[in-house]
């Protein structure tokens, strides 16, 4: 059976109760632990998560107060979440691979006094930052490796914390009771988590949601994709995001399905293969890995299957959509389609983990057309959807049968989409947030005064299909000083594309010409290398090789005819690249822990390159701080070499945009 809405319950645990009873012996969790896979029914996860609430109330947990939980996807933080709510604490996840310092912001602005946290790594880079958390008193541990000779005063092992839970409940019924009263006590108007943005833009801001704007939003999804019991996820993604909150908590318990978590970041994409989830999430950059390993993989296969791959690829590629979408497509089509399918489609998305696959999204950043096309043309049910953090997650989804790699769909159920005047998208949605936690000032400013919500992004419906198609952040859309459109992303992720690349910046607003500086893929090009019995002692060393740059210059090139090809862009080629002595990291601040590019912070501490970019010179010194692992900083300094690249002539019919 699957439940078509959340009925009567308008918190989180209120459906987990509702879940023991409706799907008591079906698994709601399985983890990956010494490379044994253990399974927990959901009435198991009900009796955990009522011991752990004990436990933890018994430490000293208080109604309305904060908990950071701060780790990877594994069970006892999933049900730290779920046990805070129950208590009517509020969870704030905090992602597992931030620096100490950026931990040290969150738990501060939160005002923590707990902390559920992994293991000893993230029990270290708090304590780093003790002085500047007065008010954290205690934390809580999952993996207890490394810790022994820790002074535990204020440290207690979680399942600990569950055993004295389950021991004070076997002694005192009445404190069961007590358990029943709080989650009845607690509302669906009451802030249910709070979650920090990636901080694109600046500061991370604390987005509050209430658990009844999250379950009717999760709901209308549920229903939208059909959603049962029945269906897996993998839950890979960061904790600290909404993506995760959404897609594996929310609706795994709305509609009661299992939720998997890797061993570790390491081996989720093995353990992607062996779970083979029927639902499942990828941001672009997890499908643009993939097909890099793909690529990879194929380099260093026999001729013969290099050939066979070639050759279905291009099949896929003209019949896989239409065949996908139940279009009429000619006999032959259908027939080498079909062959396809047994040589190549089926055995690669074997070798990835996706056969099971019923339905998948990607979303948190615009996906390139080509990578969107390719997977589909696989027989994959990759749909795209767009959403925000203030919205809970969906403000669009693409329908089945109506999957365009140029949109994002159209408004998803119960939701209202609006076009400001400056061509900004605006929303109203159920699962839309509450406000900023501590920041009055930034939530009316984020608000318009009619209660919707301003998305910062650029977009406009498609004339055609009715879907809303992003353009880019409206703050990054700019102009080149002859009048071309100049969208960033959209170039981007035209490179991006090529497993050779694995990030791009691109500038050129209120310049002559587009200019782009670009890291390579150590793992890609590695490989390339290898094969090409080039010799190199490092990133940087490889990244500046004249033959990457050779081969880089032709990504470029083919980029450039495609966009000569397209009325907005044509006049937006790029007419001069550069490779990046070091990857960008979020450690470093040039990206944000859902891996997006900070655009400005970039501007700034590579203006030295981007002026170099423009002046015609052929090469420029930098010298770049770094951070290491071990939160140690270091300089890098290089002499990074600019290339200069021919453009496309423009089509006269084609000219410049209106």
């Amino acid at each position: 059976m699957a439940p078509n809405a959340a009925g009567s319950a308008d918190t989180f645990p209120k459906l987990l109760i509702r879940n023991a009873k409706l799907f008591g012996d079906r698994p709601a969790m399985r983890h990956k632990d010494l490379g044994i896979w253990q399974t927990w029914t959901w009435a198991q996860v009900l009796a955990e998560v009522r011991c752990y609430a004990v436990g933890l109330h018994r430490l000293g947990l208080k109604r309305g107060e904060t908990i950071a939980i701060v780790g990877s996807n594994r069970p006892k933080l999933y049900w730290s979440v779920m046990t805070a709510q129950m208590l009517g604490a509020i969870p704030v996840p905090v992602y597992a691979d931030a620096v100490a310092d950026e931990l040290a912001y969150v738990l501060a602005h939160a005002e923590v006094r707990f902390a559920a946290v992994e293991d000893q790594e993230q029990i270290d880079k708090i304590q780093s930052v003790a002085a500047r958390l007065p008010k954290l008193e205690r934390m809580v541990y999952d993996e207890k490796r490394g810790l022994r000779d820790y002074d535990h005063a204020d440290l207690t092992a979680i399942e600990d914390v569950i055993k004295d839970g389950r021991d004070a409940l076997a002694r005192d019924p009445a404190i069961g009771a007590w358990l029943d009263a709080e989650i009845a006590a607690t509302k669906g108007s009451d802030p249910s988590i709070i979650l920090y943005t990636s901080g694109t833009t600046g500061t991370s801001k604390g987005v509050i949601l209430t658990s009844e704007g999250s379950i009717r939003a999760a709901t209308d999804t549920v229903i939208f994709d059909k959603l049962t019991e029945k269906d897996e996820a993998l839950a890979y993604l960061p904790l600290a995001w909404v993506g995760d909150h959404y897609l594996n908590y929310a609706q795994g318990l709305v509609a009661g399905f299992c939720t998997a978590c890797p061993e570790s970041a390491e081996t989720a994409m093995q353990d992607l293969c062996e779970i083979g989830p029927s639902f499942y999430f990828a941001p672009p950059r997890t499908l643009e890995q993939l097909l890099t390993r793909v690529t990879i993989r194929m380099e260093d296969a026999g001729r013969l299957k290099r050939a066979l791959f070639k050759y279905f690829i291009g099949v896929a590629r003209r019949y896989g959509e239409t065949i996908l979408n139940g279009k009429p497509t000619p006999l032959k089509g259908r027939l080498l389609y079909a062959l396809g399918r047994l040589l190549v489609y089926e055995p690669l998305k074997n070798v990835l983990g996706l056969s099971r696959v019923r339905v998948a999204y990607t979303a948190g950043e615009a996906i390139g057309p080509d990578l969107f096309a390719f997977y589909r043309s696989l027989g994959l049910n990759l749909k795209q959807l767009y959403g925000q953090t203030e919205a809970f997650l969906y403000v669009t989804a693409q329908p089945d049968g109506e999957i365009y790699s140029d949109t994002v769909g159209p408004a998803c159920p119960n939701v209202d989409i609006r076009i400001a005047e400056n061509g900004e998208v605006q929303f109203k949605s159920p699962g839309m947030f509450v406000g900023y936690f501590k920041e009055a000032a930034k939530t009316a400013e984020t608000m318009s005064a009619d209660g919707y919500v301003k998305t910062g992004d650029a977009g406009f419906f498609d004339e055609k299909t009715g879907h809303l198609k992003i353009i880019d952040r409206a703050k990054d859309v700019g102009r080149l000083n002859d009048g071309t459109l100049f969208p960033p992303k959209y170039i981007e992720n035209k490179l991006k594309f090529y497993p050779n690349i694995r990030e791009a910046v691109a500038y050129g607003d209120k310049h002559d010409f587009v200019g782009v500086m670009l890291n390579i893929d150590l793992t890609a090009v590695g490989n390339w290398a290898e094969r090409n019995n080039v010799v190199y002692g490092s990133y940087q060393e490889l990244a500046g090789h004249p033959l990457v740059y050779d081969m880089i210059e032709k990504h470029v090139a083919e980029v450039n005819r495609s966009l000569a090809g397209e009325k907005v862009m044509a006049g937006a080629q790029i007419k001069r690249f550069l490779i990046l002595h070091k990857e960008l990291d979020p450690d470093d601040g040039e990206l944000t822990r859902t891996q997006k590019v900070r655009r400005g912070f970039i501007a700034e501490r590579y203006a030295t390159l981007i002026k170099a970019l423009y002046d015609g010179s052929d090469e420029a010194d930098i010298s770049t701080e770094v951070t290491f692992e071990d939160g140690r900083k270091g300089v890098l300094s290089a002499r990074v070499k600019i290339r200069d690249m021919k453009t496309e002539p423009v089509p006269p019919a084609l000219g410049k945009a209106a």
